[in-house]
């Protein structure tokens, strides 16, 4: 029992870890969204195991400084037959603490009222010649899933409800809507925000069934005056996220007050120049909707949760942890199982606390921090076996039996009855 240190083994580790990291980049991109986010989260990690096992394979093949040769002549065989078993663990767990992850516990309602507040006054004859907002909200409509209600509101002066609170689970209500949303056209008058938010809130109250969440996406071109502290307060106290969208604001202080509303109530500001852009806008509000896994930022109403905080570095430390004993099952060594397994549990809450505190709204730096949560994870566990003294012990009962000697024949009984030849 000794500490060692394989240096090729932490640089193929981290090698293999950046190469997970790239393949959990594409899979993210093409399905999350797609595929059963559980599903997806639980196959990001068990690349990652994936990559760290072939690696750190690789340089034990090449120097076998923790294992010996003994292993790499007697048991290599049996490692990579048992690589799949830690791609297999990591894919379970993964898929276990995303499931967890994902739930909602106490009073936290999932999103499914959406209220759409739309912007008709004079000003956006300008800004929006051609409409696009109008299309935008019927492209939106038409994506929504069937347990989703959606309403539609006009303000300029005066706000007005085009469409109450509509399930869009019976037949025949999604045209509905889409029709109501085809008789829009601009008006003249103001830009009346307060009266615009108010009204929304009406409809939420008025409309909404008990255990269900709400959120807000209002689009404007102008500026007006409103007490955000103040008009805001029923919105926080309910916990209903308004997403913000300016449109071709030139006026500071109009992207200033919208961006004061997402803040407040805890959604997205979105600074849009071309209109003809809305319909990505709405969409992109849409598909973020309740995004909650553990390796993207959360957006939905538990995206300032300390709870949730907590509960995505604990599930990245039983991860790691479950990493690191996966590698030591590879080498079917139980000391390294344990080195592993105690470098996983704080590599896992490294990572924990990297993707907790650096994800934020920005596409490429989001991607950066995942990609420093997985080296962490990948270094940290290959860099333990200096800490923690590790040795030759099989998990097998092939690996203890093939390494006992046989013994001697000289060694094994007493020579009872042979005499010297000495003497005689």
């Amino acid at each position: 029992m000794q500490r060692k240190l394989n240096l090729l083994l932490l640089l193929f580790s981290l090698i293999g870890g950046a190469v997970a990291f790239c393949l959990g980049e594409l899979l993210l991109g093409r399905l999350l969204g797609e595929w059963p986010s559980i599903l997806v989260i639980g196959l990001y990690f068990a690349i990652v195991a994936l990559g760290m096992g072939l690696g750190s394979l690789l340089a034990e093949i090449i120097s076998p400084r923790l294992n010996g040769w003994s292993w790499r002549q007697r048991y290599l065989g049996l490692s990579w037959k048992l690589l799949p078993l830690a791609v297999v663990i990591l894919l379970g767990v993964g898929i276990l603490m995303e499931f967890v992850y994902e739930l909602n516990f106490g009073s936290l309602k999932p999103v499914k009222d959406i209220v759409m507040v739309i912007d008709d006054s004079g000003s956006m004859e300008q800004s929006d010649p051609g409409n696009s907002r109008y299309s935008a909200a019927r492209d939106l409509v038409m994506r929504m899933d069937g347990d989703n209600k959606v309403a539609v509101l006009t303000f300029s002066d005066e706000a007005t409800v085009v469409q109450p609170l509509t399930s869009l689970a019976k037949a025949g209500n999604r045209e509905q809507v889409t029709s109501a949303i085809n008789t829009l056209r601009t008006t003249q008058g103001g830009t009346n925000l307060s009266g615009a938010l108010s009204e929304a809130l009406n409809v939420i109250n008025g409309d909404s069934a008990a255990g269900r969440g709400a959120m807000v996406i209002l689009l404007s071109d102008g500026v007006s005056r409103l007490d955000a502290s103040a008009e805001l307060q029923a919105y926080v106290d309910r916990g209903i996220a308004v997403n913000t969208i300016g449109l071709s604001l030139s006026d500071p202080s109009g992207p200033a007050l919208l961006k004061s509303i997402a803040a407040t109530t805890g959604g997205q500001y979105y600074d849009v120049t071309d209109a003809n852009r809305l319909a990505d806008i709405f969409r992109q509000i849409y598909d973020r909707l309740g995004d909650r896994t553990l390796v993207t930022e959360r957006t939905d109403n538990t995206q300032h949760s300390p709870y949730y905080g907590a509960l995505r570095i604990l599930s990245l430390v039983l991860i790691g942890a479950a990493l690191g004993l996966g590698l030591g099952i590879v080498f079917d060594n139980r000391h390294l199982a344990k080195s592993f397994g105690l470098g996983g549990i704080v590599s896992g809450f490294l990572a924990g606390l990297t993707l907790e505190y650096g994800l934020s709204s920005h596409g490429f730096l989001n991607a950066m921090v995942r990609l420093l949560a997985v080296l962490l994870l990948t270094g940290v566990i290959a860099l333990f076996t200096a800490i923690i003294p590790v040795g030759e012990g099989r998990l097998t009962r092939r690996g203890r039996g093939e390494t006992q000697p046989s013994p001697r024949p000289s060694e094994g009984f007493p020579t009872r009855g042979k005499r010297s030849s000495k003497g005689f």
